[in-house]
């Protein structure tokens, strides 16, 4: 089984990095199917490939690459007249093997990446991580995940899952406290922009240490309480602030102990 045609479904963030690195992995991008009618269009275009909306013009391909919400793998599969023998993947970190069961070979190629809209992406660097209905299935998919990336992993729903919440937590998380960091600058006058020598120090710290918490640093590591205090007198007006400043100095404070 050799998966050389393939069908991208979706038009979102995933889908528009799939599609920009497909052209140069060896295969052939045939086409994209996707509902919207305004990304559709030029996320195709970035794959120099096709785009349709109608299920009845679903080109045939060994690979159909399911890249959608993950609340929406489900449905979305169901829908699609897939010919038989193909395999059908989805791109989901939380959604299980299963919610493809209806067909025959069915796999998981999941990218531990944060995605941008019109923001190019190294996929050779992008970890995938690999699930299959079959020794068949999987061989051929571990294969063609191999033509776009240099880091392919086993995972299955288990794991897979694991790595999606370590994900969301390592980025989602980060970049909303970036934020919030933004905001108490911009109440001062100050510029996000003063930020980002500290944030890029604590990146590399963390990326060329053999694990982030032995670079922790700050006042709860310190268990300065004075500092601390000042600290939650100036949130006192933001109380969800307050509590997540609380609850992530307190577990900074129990696992720095334990270092």
């Amino acid at each position: 089984m050799e998966l050389k045609r393939v069908v991208i479904v979706g038009s979102g963030n995933v889908a528009e990095a799939l599609a920009r690195a497909l052209p140069a992995s060896g295969v052939e991008l045939c086409q994209l199917f996707a509902r919207n009618p305004e990304r559709g269009p030029r996320v195709a275009a970035l794959g120099g490939t096709t785009w349709t909306d109608d299920p009845r013009r679903l080109a045939a391909a060994d690979l159909y690459l399911v890249a959608v919400s993950d609340r929406a793998v489900g449905e979305v599969a169901a829908s699609l007249p897939v010919p038989a023998g193909a395999v059908v993947a989805h791109t989901a970190g939380s959604v299980p093997l299963d919610a493809l069961g209806r067909f025959a070979h069915r796999a998981v190629l999941y990218p531990l990446q944060t995605f941008t809209a019109g923001r190019a992406v190294d996929f050779a660097q992008v970890p995938l991580f690999i699930e299959a209905s079959d020794e068949a299935t999987r061989g051929a998919v571990e294969r063609f995940a191999r033509s776009l990336s240099t880091q392919v992993y086993p995972a299955d729903s288990q794991r897979r899952g694991a790595l999606h919440l370590a994900g969301v937590l390592a980025c989602n998380f980060v970049n909303a406290l970036y934020t919030a960091g933004e905001r108490t600058l911009a109440r001062e006058g100050l510029p996000f922009e003063v930020l980002k020598p500290l944030i890029a120090e604590t990146a590399a710290k963390a990326l060329a240490s053999p694990s982030p918490a032995a670079v922790q640093t700050g006042p709860a590591v310190r268990g300065d309480l004075p500092t601390l205090e000042r600290h939650r007198a100036r949130l006192a007006g933001d109380a969800l602030l307050l509590e997540i400043y609380n609850s992530m100095s307190q577990y900074i404070w129990e696992t720095s102990r334990k270092i």
